[in-house]
C-alpha cells in the first residue's frame, strides 16, 4: 500500500516537474523573443558608431543606450547562438526605427555604412566645360577658375591613359577639354580635388566608349578622322539635335557640307562665343571673328563646343547616307527639323516653319 501511494506521489511530482520545466522553458522563450523584439519606435532614425576593436558586447550596450535593441545581455548571447559578430564592419552605421535584432545584424555584416556627405554633380548633355564649371561652383562652392585651370593645363593620370589621344595645348581651343567631360552625374568625397574631379569625367568617357559598335575606331580611320574630330562633330549634333532620330541625319548633313567644301554654317558654334546664349542670333552676331566661327570659316571648328552624349558620338562615327546639304528648325514646338537638298527648297522649308510659328 504504502509502496503504491509512493509511486503515485512520484508520478504526481513528475508530471509537476515537466509541467514546470515546461512553463519555465516557455517562459524563457517568452523572454528572449520579448527582449530580441525592437523596442517602441521612434519618429527618426538612429545613427550608430562602430570603431574598429569594438567588442559585440560594447556594440550592443550601445544599441541598447540608443534605444534600438531592449537587452544587451540578450542580444549578445543571440549573437552567439547565431555565430554571429565576427565579420561586422567598423563604420558608422544607421537604422530606421523598428529594425529587427537580425536585420542589424545584417547591416553589420554587410558594412552598409553611412555615406558620408560629399559633391555630387549632374553634368547634363550639351553642357560647355564653363557651364560646368559654374555649375560645380554654384552648387558645391568649388571654384569654377580652378576646374578651368585644371582642364586646359591637364595632364592624364592613373586610369586616364588608354584613352585616344586628349588634344595638345592649342591657342585655337577655347578650352583644351572641352567635350572630354563625359555627360554624367557623379559623386566625390566633399574634399575631392579639381584634378580627381576631371580624372573622373575624362575617365568616364573612356569607359562609356567601350560601348560603342565593335570596330568604331576601325570606321573612325577608314574615313580619315581622328577622334578629336569625332568628338567635335558629336559635339555640333549635341546641340543641334533634339529628336534622336534625326542625329544621323545631321551627322550626314555635315558630312556632304564638308566633302562640297561649304561653310557648315552652325548656328551652335556661333552661341558657343557669345558670353550669354540667345534666343534668336543677329547678323552681326555671325560676323564674330574667330576659328570656332562657322559661317566665317569653312570645316570644323578647332574642337568641340560642349559635352556630347553616346548617342551623338555614335551618330558622328556613323552619320545616315543622304543628299541633304539644309535643315531648318520647325517652328511647332516639335524641336524637329526640315531637311533639304538644294537651297531653294530649304528657303521653302524656311517659310514653312515661319508659317507654323506664326500665331
Amino acid at each position: 500500500m504504502d509502496r503504491t501511494a509512493s509511486r503515485r506521489r512520484s508520478r504526481r511530482w513528475g508530471v509537476v516537474s515537466i509541467f514546470i520545466i515546461l512553463t519555465a522553458a516557455a517562459a524563457a522563450v517568452w523572454y528572449i523573443r520579448s527582449a530580441l523584439q525592437p523596442p517602441s519606435t521612434s519618429a527618426a532614425a538612429v545613427r550608430i558608431s562602430y570603431p574598429p576593436g569594438t567588442s559585440t558586447a560594447q556594440l550592443a550596450h550601445e544599441l541598447e543606450a540608443k534605444g534600438l535593441i531592449r537587452d544587451s545581455r540578450m542580444f549578445t548571447l543571440y549573437l552567439r547562438y547565431k555565430g554571429e559578430g565576427g565579420r561586422f564592419q567598423a563604420g558608422e552605421y544607421e537604422w530606421a526605427p523598428g529594425a529587427t535584432a537580425d536585420e542589424i545584424i545584417a547591416k553589420l555584416n554587410s558594412g552598409e555604412t553611412v555615406k558620408e556627405a560629399g559633391l555630387r554633380l549632374t553634368v547634363p548633355e550639351g553642357f560647355t566645360l564653363l557651364q560646368i564649371a559654374r555649375k560645380l561652383e554654384e552648387q558645391e562652392g568649388l571654384k569654377a577658375a580652378d576646374l578651368l585651370a585644371v582642364a586646359d593645363s591637364y595632364r592624364p593620370s592613373e586610369g586616364t591613359e588608354g584613352l585616344p589621344a586628349l588634344p595638345a595645348p592649342d591657342a585655337k581651343l577655347r578650352h583644351r577639354l572641352e567635350g572630354y567631360l563625359f555627360p554624367e552625374t557623379y559623386e566625390w568625397k566633399k574634399d575631392a580635388k579639381p584634378q580627381e574631379i576631371v580624372d573622373t569625367m575624362v575617365r568616364e568617357l573612356g569607359r562609356r566608349l567601350e560601348e560603342l559598335p565593335k570596330g568604331w575606331q576601325d570606321v573612325m580611320k577608314e574615313r580619315g578622322l581622328t577622334f578629336h574630330e569625332v568628338l567635335t562633330i558629336a559635339s555640333l549634333i549635341e546641340r543641334e539635335v533634339v529628336v534622336d532620330e534625326e542625329r544621323k541625319i545631321v551627322s550626314g548633313v555635315i558630312q556632304n557640307r564638308l566633302k562640297q567644301d561649304m561653310p557648315l554654317q552652325i548656328d551652335a558654334t556661333i552661341q558657343y562665343l557669345l558670353d550669354k546664349p540667345k534666343e534668336r542670333l543677329l547678323h552681326k552676331d555671325l560676323e564674330v571673328v574667330s576659328p570656332y566661327n562657322t559661317y566665317l570659316n569653312k570645316g570644323l571648328p578647332p574642337g568641340p563646343i560642349a559635352s556630347p552624349s553616346l548617342a551623338s558620338i555614335e551618330a558622328a562615327l556613323y552619320p545616315e547616307t543622304t543628299s541633304y546639304l539644309f535643315y531648318v528648325t520647325k517652328k511647332d514646338g516639335t524641336m524637329g527639323h526640315l531637311f533639304a537638298e538644294t537651297f531653294e527648297q530649304h528657303k521653302k522649308n524656311i517659310a514653312e516653319s515661319n508659317k507654323a510659328g506664326s500665331p
